[in-house]
C-alpha cells in the first residue's frame, strides 16, 4: 500500500514508509483515549475489567486450594510412579490455552457429558477452564519448592516430638517462598490467557467478554484507545498482584 492508512490502521507516507510524527501521534492520542474511558467510568470497559477479576479469582482459589496439597505431596513423599506423575505435571504446565478452551467446550456444550451443567458461555465455565490452566503449574512449582527443602528439617521437627499435623504445617513454611513463586506464575497464565476465554465465554459483551478477548476485539475494529485501556488496567492489576506477594514474602 502506497500512502495513506496501513492494514493495521498505522499512517504511511508516499511510497509506503510510515511517517513517525503521524505515527507518534496515532499512539500518545490511543493513550489520551484510554485515560477519558478509565477517569469516566466507561461501562464497557469497566464490565470487561470486572469479568476479569471475578474469573481469575474463582480460577485461583481453586487452583490454590486443590493444588498446593498435591503439589506438596508430590514433592515431600516417595512412591513408585512419582517420576512419571511428575513428567505429567511437566507437561500439563505447558498446554496451550486453546487446546484447553477446545475440551472444556466440548464437556460443556449441550451434546457433552457437562451439558446439563449449563456452563458454557457463563464466567464460572472460563473459570473451571483457567482452573484447569493454573493447576499443573500450582502443583508442579509446589513440588519443586518441598523437593528444594533441607531434608534435615523433616528429623529436627521430628525429634521434637512434633505430629503428622504440625509437620505438614512446619514443611509448608519452610516452602512458602517457592509457593508465593507458584501463585504468581499462575496467575500470569490465567490473566493473560485469551483461548479459554474466547471458546467458553464467547466474548459475549457486557457477560462473559474479559479484558484479553476485549483487547483483541477492540484492536481489529480500530478501537485503539479502549484496547490501551484495558492493556494498562491489565498492567495495573498484575502489578498490584505481584507487589502485595512481594511484600508479604518480605513480612514473612
Amino acid at each position: 500500500m502506497y500512502g495513506g492508512i496501513s492494514r493495521q490502521g498505522f499512517p504511511l507516507q508516499p511510497g509506503g514508509f510510515f511517517n513517525s510524527e503521524l505515527h507518534m501521534n496515532f499512539l500518545l492520542e490511543g493513550f489520551f483515549q484510554a485515560f477519558r474511558l478509565l477517569l469516566n467510568g466507561n461501562a464497557e470497559t469497566y464490565s470487561a475489567i470486572w469479568a476479569t477479576v471475578r474469573v481469575s479469582t474463582y480460577s485461583m482459589l481453586v487452583s490454590l486450594w486443590v493444588g498446593v496439597p498435591l503439589g506438596f505431596c508430590l514433592g515431600y513423599f516417595e512412591f513408585q510412579w512419582k517420576k512419571s506423575v511428575r513428567t505429567v505435571v511437566d507437561t500439563l504446565m505447558s498446554l496451550p490455552t486453546v487446546f484447553i478452551g477446545l475440551l472444556v467446550y466440548a464437556f460443556l456444550t449441550h451434546r457433552g457429558p457437562m451439558g446439563n451443567l449449563s456452563l458454557l458461555f457463563t464466567l464460572p465455565g472460563i473459570a473451571v477452564g483457567q482452573t484447569i490452566l493454573a493447576l499443573p503449574v500450582v502443583i508442579g512449582l509446589t513440588a519443586t519448592a518441598v523437593e528444594s527443602m533441607d531434608r534435615k528439617l523433616r528429623i529436627a521437627v521430628m525429634s521434637m516430638g512434633a505430629n503428622r499435623r504440625q509437620l505438614f504445617c512446619s514443611s509448608l513454611w519452610e516452602a512458602r517462598h517457592g509457593i508465593l513463586a507458584a501463585m504468581i506464575a499462575a496467575y500470569g497464565r490465567v490473566m493473560t490467557e485469551v483461548g479459554i476465554s474466547m471458546m467458553v465465554g464467547g466474548n459475549i459483551k457486557w457477560h462473559t467478554r474479559t479484558i484479553t478477548t476485549a483487547i483483541a476485539l477492540e484492536t481489529n475494529k480500530g478501537q485503539f484507545g479502549m484496547g490501551v485501556a484495558l492493556g494498562l488496567v491489565l498492567l495495573t492489576i498484575a502489578l498490584g498482584f505481584n507487589v502485595s506477594l512481594s511484600f508479604l514474602r518480605r513480612r514473612t
